[in-house]
């Protein structure tokens, strides 16, 4: 008898600063289910009603093995396709399949995948500070704690300071220099190399907040750091000048966290135009594609470093953890250092110990959800500031 879908929740809860949204798929099976994030924490009211009114429908009485066809017909349902609401929601579709086929098959997911290239997935994590010697201090803590890589930001993301004067009337928002931000972080940069060496390996996110001709110029200029790579440093409508980067810098690129469709990461891995694909796993659909972009970016020596930080929930962390043991072209993987409350929340969530993401080997994600305890926090509805972000004289900005 096949096992079937006879219910799929969405669990919201916002223990710390996101909010995250977990799909779990019960099935005709005593006691088998399966859990997969959804989270796009900005637009979580969208993602639940797709889930609920959409997907929901759909899945219930299909039968749970065909994960591939399920993805596939889930994907052309709603004829449009390839947006984050709906992408989010067919992740937590994906991933909870995956789980429920490795607890069916007794194996942890990384096996379905062709099992493990490695013991642990190597990790980075992130400093922010006011100053330069700030953000050395910081990177230097997290070196005595076995962390080899360090992502630095002075003054967030932008770099930005209260010296940005806006003219008579400007709107409200999140103001930053572009032209300064990248004047204050190449001397950040000069800094810490100069103060913890060169043993450490240095990342950074534009968060592509520049627009294409400074980004050109901030690529070049970072060259002497030697930076592990430079995050986002286009946004996804200025693919295009990937090719002016690489033909003028030699610093390694990192980008993906905001794709969704095909058409945007297949030029720039085939043009071999970037050096780490950054995708964040539930925007892209699930497990199922990122496998797929994975096995194609190893044929042209692009690595992996798939999004990770506190906006991806513990089971798309899981998720992250399963492919970064399977794929021969992994990178690095992005932490975000969950605290004590998401643990007890989320059993199982991965943990790290010497920089390294270790798995627990429990049969699919290995992780669960206490819902009792994630109801006790439940989501907060915001106008969001830091995505309203504008430039000095008041014009509105990608943030």
């Amino acid at each position: 008898m096949p096992v079937t879908i006879t219910d799929v929740k969405t669990i919201l809860t916002q223990p710390a600063g996101s909010r995250l949204i977990v799909v779990k798929i019960l099935t005709s099976e005593p006691g088998l289910y399966g859990l997969g994030c959804a989270t796009f924490t900005q637009r979580f009211h969208a993602v639940h009603a797709a889930i609920e009114h959409h997907l929901k429908p759909f899945l219930i009485g299909k039968d749970a093995d065909d994960i591939e066809d399920l993805w596939q017909t889930a994907m052309v349902n709603g004829y449009w396709r390839n947006g984050p609401v709906l992408n989010n929601a067919i992740s937590g579709m994906d991933m909870a399949l995956w789980d429920i086929k490795g607890k069916q098959a007794g194996m942890p997911v990384y096996q379905l995948l062709g099992g493990k290239c490695r013991e642990a997935a190597d990790t980075y994590v992130h400093a922010d500070g006011a100053s330069p010697e700030e953000v050395a201090e910081i990177v230097r803590k997290y070196m005595e704690q076995d962390y080899r890589h360090v992502r630095c930001q002075i003054g967030g993301y932008g770099g930005r300071k209260p010296r940005v004067t806006p003219p008579e009337g400007a709107k409200s928002g999140d103001y930053f220099d572009p032209r300064s931000y990248m004047r204050r972080t190449v001397q950040m940069f000069e800094h810490l190399r100069a103060s913890v060496g060169d043993e450490v390996e240095l990342l950074h996110d534009t968060h592509e907040r520049l627009n294409p001709a400074d980004a050109v110029v901030f690529a070049k200029q970072l060259e002497p750091y030697n930076l592990f790579f430079l995050e986002d440093v286009l946004a996804p409508e200025d693919n295009a000048w990937f090719r002016r980067i690489r033909d003028t810098s030699t610093t390694p690129i990192a980008m993906g966290e905001l794709f969704n469709n095909p058409a945007e990461w297949l030029p720039l891995i085939e043009g071999r135009l970037i050096d780490f694909l950054r995708m964040h796993i539930s925007q892209m659909g699930g497990i199922t594609p990122a496998r797929n972009v994975a096995a194609m970016a190893a044929m042209y020596g692009i690595r992996t470093a798939w999004h990770g930080p506190g906006d991806v929930s513990p089971v798309g962390h899981a998720a992250n953890l399963h492919l970064d043991l399977w794929a021969p072209n992994f990178g690095i993987q992005e932490w975000c250092r969950f605290g004590d409350l998401v643990y007890e929340i989320f059993p199982g969530t991965p943990e790290v110990r010497g920089g390294y993401m270790y798995p627990n080997d429990r049969p699919g994600l290995g992780v669960d959800v206490d819902e009792e305890l994630a109801a006790r926090y439940p989501y907060e509805d915001e106008i969001i500031n830091w995505t309203q972000a504008r430039t000095p004289d008041g014009g509105p900005a990608r943030p």
